[in-house]
């Protein structure tokens, strides 16, 4: 897999067996697993024909009749107007229809390529890439609370997620490294991602600038025929809805599309707030607002590959707090993903493993669990904030995280679904044990007990006794241990010296050619 210039993504070697008793009992830690899951259950189809079309003629009303602001941005708003758009100072109307048509060159799957070839995912189709969350101030756990978050916290982030089996991805700004200035920060946080991790990541957005920095170390390490080409990385554009992406966030936007990189469209709708109540109104709100970012990309790169996301929620209309996992914004998760399959593209669940409880608590799961369910069963393509995610994403949580990685675990072996093979079925087994007989020492169950059921690795399943015996731990208390143990093993993926090198340089240079800015 060689670019044009002869280099290449960095292979990683394969690492080195470890026992399967101590494997299972780290929850896996360690392992990695590769690209994205190809879903074998269908996706949960919540709307019909003429409530569907009813959410597009709603989004297009708002396209045409209100439109969207592209605030601080001449160059976008120039290209909407080169397109047919009418363009009123900072306001941009489409024509019915039109942005839609627009869309139509994005593609309706790509490959993600990743450093380590075996690590790329496929975005689209059938294909399922799960990812930590994103953009948390804040960390947190048991041994020193609730604390801002530093490079080292971000590090440990990418480490979990790349020992984990079951996030494909290693995300973007997990957390917010707040002990480098801002102008900066992105420069750190791109060399984690490609040299602590090798799968796909996502680089910075805060400013175009920014962006154009994240692209040129992915050329390092990939070659800049090879991103030219390919896409290595995606870039998060969130709108600030209702209806405005402003300058820094366009900005970014086409600097991705220009490199032929990933453009994630986020419109961020809380209902009553940013968008009205009702789950028909913030869905198509949302449509409306993916669409026009979509759009944009496609108007700078025709064809550029992009990912139609969206992040709504509801809130609490008495307090005005953030409420996540509800079933208001579950049913917009499930009419977002059909919205976007109608319209070709990959879609980003609004949901994931999220919550407004300020620890791993019950209602943390509870939250995390709801709103998972909904984003599995809609067919979602990339799934976001799968792990991690606290008090309303201002925090990460390091036992939160392992404890959301047992449930992506489960998640997973149910997206595989259930086959009816001849072997599944095992007729031999009702020949070795007749009626009123056990099935535990039959030749079937000897040869599959080990893979037989999913094994989370934080859960307790035996008996109080033992339990109490133990010391009554709770699972927030086994997670700590967890995670530890996780960033202990840790083997960082190799990279060739030189790479790095250049890597490091870059940073050096970039760095001495700004002041600090800590706003």
């Amino acid at each position: 897999m060689l670019s044009v210039d002869g280099l290449a993504p960095q292979p990683v070697l394969p690492e080195r067996r470890r026992g399967g008793r101590s494997r299972r009992a780290a929850g896996e830690a360690g392992s990695t697993t590769a690209g994205a899951v190809l879903r074998r259950i269908p996706a949960y189809e919540l709307l019909g024909e003429e409530a569907l079309v009813a959410l597009e003629e709603q989004a297009d009303w708002i396209l045409t009749e209100i439109g969207i602001d592209f605030r601080g941005d001449a160059e976008a708003r120039r290209l909407f107007a080169a397109a047919g758009c009418r363009v009123e100072g900072e306001r941009v109307r489409f024509q019915p229809g039109q942005a839609r048509a627009i869309c139509a060159t994005a593609p309706a799957e790509f490959v993600l390529h990743a450093r380590d070839p075996r690590h790329s995912a496929t975005l689209g189709g059938s294909h399922l890439v799960l990812m930590p969350g994103y953009g948390s101030p804040f960390v947190t756990d048991l041994d020193r609370g609730r604390r801002y978050a530093t490079i080292e916290d971000f590090r440990n982030f990418v480490k979990l997620a790349w020992l984990s089996p079951w996030l494909h991805h290693s995300g973007g700004t997990v957390c917010e490294p707040t002990d480098i200035p801002v102008n900066k920060r992105h420069l750190d946080m791109v060399h984690a991602h490609l040299t602590l991790s090798a799968k796909p990541f996502m680089g910075g957005v805060t400013s175009p600038a920014r962006a154009e920095d994240s692209i040129a170390m992915a050329r390092i390490v990939f070659g800049e025929g090879f991103v030219e080409a390919n896409a290595v990385m995606q870039g998060n554009i969130n709108v600030n809805s209702p209806l405005v992406f402003d300058e820094t966030m366009s900005g970014a936007l086409r600097v991705y599309a220009e490199a032929g990189q990933c453009v994630c469209v986020s419109p961020a709708i809380f209902g009553g707030a940013m968008g009205p109540v009702t789950p028909a109104a913030v869905a198509a709100q949302t449509h409306a607002e993916a669409m026009a970012g979509i759009a944009l990309a496609q108007l700078v790169r025709p064809g550029c590959p992009v990912v139609y996301g969206s992040f709504h929620n509801t809130m609490s209309l008495k307090s005005g707090a953030l409420t996540f996992g509800t079933p208001e914004a579950n049913l917009v998760t499930l009419a977002l993903a059909q919205l976007a399959r109608r319209l070709g593209v990959p879609v980003r669940s609004g949901g994931g493993q999220i919550t407004s409880a300020n620890s791993a608590d019950g209602q943390a799961m509870q939250d995390s669990t709801s709103a998972m369910w909904a984003t599995i069963l809609s067919g979602a393509n990339q799934v976001w904030h799968a792990a991690g995610w606290l008090e309303g994403g201002l925090t990460m949580g390091y036992e939160k995280f392992v404890m959301d990685l047992d449930h992506c675990g489960a998640m997973l072996k149910l997206v595989a679904g259930m086959e009816a093979s001849a072997d599944a079925l095992t007729r031999t087994s009702y020949l070795e044990a007749g009626p009123g007989e056990n099935f535990l020492s039959t030749s079937h169950t000897m040869q599959h007990f080990a893979a037989a059921n999913y094994l989370p690795g934080i859960a307790e399943a035996g008996p109080y006794e033992t339990w109490a015996e133990g010391g009554r731990r709770t699972a927030e208390e086994r997670a700590n241990d967890r995670w530890k143990k996780m960033l202990a093993d840790y083997e960082a993926p190799p990279i060739d010296p030189s790479i790095d090198e250049a890597l490091k340089d870059f940073m050096a240079r970039r760095k001495m050619a700004m002041p600090d800015e800590w706003y």
